[in-house]
């Protein structure tokens, strides 16, 4: 049967867009004005067509992803009284969680936090940059949950990771190894900087951890990427594809197989503080809600949605329900959850979705040659890299590129950001400058 519409619509290859663009323009060079000079250093067109798809290796890109459906809600919540928190907590999960995020203080209590939550039923993540040593918090949480956990550590245990790695052997879906990039993502770091930054991160900690003993066979299965997600709403879907393709490729590079595919790594994304505004906060809103969007179609496996005023250290009630309520609003009103991978195919995310694994592996492959992560953050490489990226974006602001509730659409001055507020960043192997992309025009 001819397809529907077939005669009235005949097909039309690029260099026929490209004429009709020049005609309705007018201008020979119309097409050059419309393209679009990445901060990364390569060229996205203006549109594309499946010709494009036909040199891109779809094959490994796509095999790469993720391949079920839906994501787990994971909030976060900073924890000062455990009593109090466990009946927030135990809400919060009747109410839309599937999971939780959890930065804790020194010394609590915590049979009482956990008290009437399985954690072998949900999944909990914790942040313990607080703790001095991450196997006593270990021991204790199996003390008083002695069978399979699920969930894992958010923070890099340091030199204990090997040690905790094997104390939690015992339960598969408890991630011990956390890499982190969002301490490259709030520095001003592009997409494909945060990706060749963190997997070379990734790769001086598999090698403190190789030389402790374990495999990579072991390792991988127990460990999670936590990475912030941006506004740039189809660069971030690309930049979560393009993570997992980088992923398999260093494994490869290392030989490991896994019969499964793809790699049973653990993707955690949470929704940016780089880009939030303390002007106008509800502008923020419209930030997570895109960010959201992004992870899930890009396919994170765990979402951490901010609530919109967490910049300014006066979450409330309201806020936390509304941050929560985006991821089940984008399950159970947008059905995202129905569908493995649904950015496949589409000629401008696969385009730049490889883009985006080339430039990172450069980067990625550059450090290395360099000693690694630590070697090239000691040279004050990566400080520069990110550096020239964070002041390029601060020009661009200035030159007219819009911050929606800053530089235009304001309506609210009186509110200031609160900075020991900020959602807790898992530490990190270097340390670089925890900024918001708003604050110099706030």
């Amino acid at each position: 049967m001819e397809p529907l519409f077939s005669t009235s619509f005949p097909a039309a290859d690029k260099l026929a867009w490209l004429a009709q663009i020049r005609k309705e323009l007018k201008d020979d060079n119309a097409f050059e004005s419309l393209r679009w000079h990445n901060e990364d250093g390569f060229i996205v067109e203006p549109y594309y067509t499946a010709d494009d798809l036909a040199d891109l290796p779809l094959v490994q890109i796509q095999s790469a992803q993720k391949q079920t459906t839906g994501w787990l809600n994971a909030p976060e919540r900073r924890i000062s009284d455990e009593k109090a928190d466990n009946v927030l907590l135990r809400d919060t999960l009747r109410r839309g969680a599937d999971a939780l995020v959890l930065t804790l203080p020194p010394n609590l209590d915590l049979a009482r936090l956990l008290d009437g939550i399985k954690l072998s039923d949900t999944p909990v993540f914790f942040r313990t940059d607080a703790y001095s040593n991450p196997v006593r918090f270990i021991q204790s949480l199996k003390s008083i949950a002695p069978y399979q956990l699920k969930g894992g550590l958010l923070t890099d245990a340091g030199p204990l990771t090997a040690q905790v790695t094997r104390l939690t052997a015992d339960s598969p879906q408890f991630r011990s190894v956390t890499i982190s990039s969002h301490d490259f993502h709030n520095a001003g770091a592009t997409a494909a900087q945060e990706l060749g930054f963190a997997l070379a991160r990734l790769a001086e900690v598999y090698d403190q951890l190789t030389d402790d003993g374990l495999t990579l066979a072991e390792l991988i299965p127990k460990t999670a990427l936590s990475v912030s997600v941006g506004t740039s709403y189809f660069l971030e879907v690309a930049k979560l594809r393009a993570l997992r393709v980088l992923l398999a490729r260093f494994a490869a590079a290392y030989q490991v197989n896994f019969e499964s595919q793809p790699l049973p790594f653990l993707l955690h994304s949470q929704t940016s503080t780089f880009y939030d505004a303390s002007a106008t906060p509800y502008t923020n809103l419209l930030r997570a809600t895109t960010e959201a969007m992004a992870a899930v179609i890009g396919g994170c496996d765990v979402l951490t949605v901010h609530p919109y005023n967490a910049i300014l250290g006066n979450i409330n009630e309201f806020s936390e329900r509304i941050a929560r309520n985006i991821s089940v609003l984008l399950k159970e009103e947008s059905y995202f959850d129905k569908v493995t991978d649904p950015s496949a195919g589409s000629y401008y995310i696969e385009n730049l979705t490889n883009q985006l694994i080339e430039t990172a592996w450069a980067l990625f492959l550059n450090v290395e040659e360099m000693g690694g992560l630590v070697k090239a953050f000691a040279s004050g490489y990566v400080l520069d890299q990110i550096d020239k990226s964070y002041q390029a974006r601060v020009e661009a602001v200035k030159n007219g590129k819009v911050l929606v509730g800053v530089t235009k659409f304001r309506f609210d001055e009186s509110l200031q950001p609160s900075h020991t507020n900020k959602p807790t960043q898992p530490s990190a192997l270097t340390s670089l400058p925890d900024r918001r992309l708003t604050e110099p025009f706030e």
